[in-house]
């Protein structure tokens, strides 16, 4: 038992047989909930957490319970700075913040949307990377890119393949090489072979050594994402290692980007694509693609379904209370 002697002795935050303990007085809370994306069954598509009322959270927090929760991304809702826009939206992953990721997008829309905080069947969320527009019909979030397809510079197939466990040959160069490109957030897309994509495993140590000389991604955010084209039935794996996401069950702002860019290899105005990511991984997502040819550019979009999951609670110090404590609790 804490007695009021500990207290007096050891100030608010204090150490109690070993424990750091803090009065839930000085406690701030914070709700979150955790939906699944791209999907319409539970413990399929890509885990979400999503923090609908952030305000408070410093960045070093928000990076903190982002590494905490485990997940390829959380998100953090602030009010928006232009009232006529929905929120403000922050992405986290386990080490950085993103300044587009789809995933995030559609589940904090339906989160926001199930909320009540929906003006209408649209949405919009002020992000670091632009403007991103959300469109809700009958369950369907669709999001779209806040930029235009933009194409950095190739990989070489013998680099791409290194980084997965495959041989070049896996690699598909008849339509493109394996290429940068982005619609918000970069990623490295090359065609493999369906079974090569059955096959593919990540090797950091390989990832980390290419990516000190493929420098159109920041080093810890290289990240390969491999498909597979039939028709226009698309299945696909998405890997980043160095950001701490070994596989990802769902890639929206990459879809999006491999929609923009076949789009772009053509010669049609406007595709539609289905796609099928996370199989592998026992957790299968759908994600319905569009691109289109616009007077600034190629525009992708990209939406699916959600399922609800968790809600919980996530309990900090006062950043006072904290401050002059060691990690044990005791006063340095």
């Amino acid at each position: 038992m804490v007695t009021q002697s500990d207290r007096r002795q050891y100030g608010t935050p204090f150490a109690a047989r070993g424990r750091f303990v803090i009065s839930r007085e000085f406690m701030r809370s914070f709700q979150f909930v955790t939906v699944d994306v791209f999907t319409e069954l539970h413990f399929g598509g890509n885990p979400l957490a999503v923090f609908p009322d952030a305000e408070g959270l410093s960045d070093s927090e928000m990076q903190s319970l982002a590494a905490e929760l485990n997940l390829s991304e959380t998100t953090f809702v602030l009010p928006p700075a232009d009232g006529s826009n929905t929120a403000r939206v922050r992405i986290f992953n386990r080490s950085a913040e993103m300044p587009f990721a789809g995933h995030p997008n559609v589940g904090t829309a339906w989160i926001l949307a199930s909320l009540g905080r929906a003006k209408g069947p649209r949405l919009c969320f002020e992000e670091a990377a632009g403007l991103v527009e959300v469109r809700i019909d009958e369950g369907r979030v669709t999001i779209d890119a806040p930029k235009p397809l933009s194409l950095g510079p190739e990989m070489s197939p013998e680099l791409f393949a290194s980084c997965v466990g495959l041989s070049p040959q896996d690699v598909l160069v008849s339509s493109h090489r394996p290429v940068c490109a982005s619609v918000g957030f970069p990623f490295v897309i090359g065609e493999v072979s369906l079974d090569a994509l059955a096959r593919a495993a990540p090797d950091s140590g390989q990832f980390r050594e290419v990516s000190r000389d493929y420098k159109a991604t920041q080093p810890h955010a290289l990240s390969l994402y491999l498909y597979v084209r039939q028709g226009d039935r698309l299945r696909a794996r998405m890997f980043s290692p160095l950001a701490g996401t070994i596989e990802d069950p769902a890639t929206g702002s990459a879809a999006s980007a491999l929609a923009a860019l076949i789009l772009g290899l053509s010669g049609s105005s406007e595709r539609h694509f289905d796609m099928l990511q996370g199989q592998e991984m026992g957790r299968p997502s759908q994600l319905f693609l569009s691109a289109v040819r616009t007077e600034n550019g190629i525009r992708a979009s990209v939406g699916g379904r959600c399922v609800p999951m968790l809600r919980g609670e996530v309990c900090l110090p006062e950043p006072e209370e904290q401050a002059g404590y060691s990690l044990l609790g005791f006063p340095q």
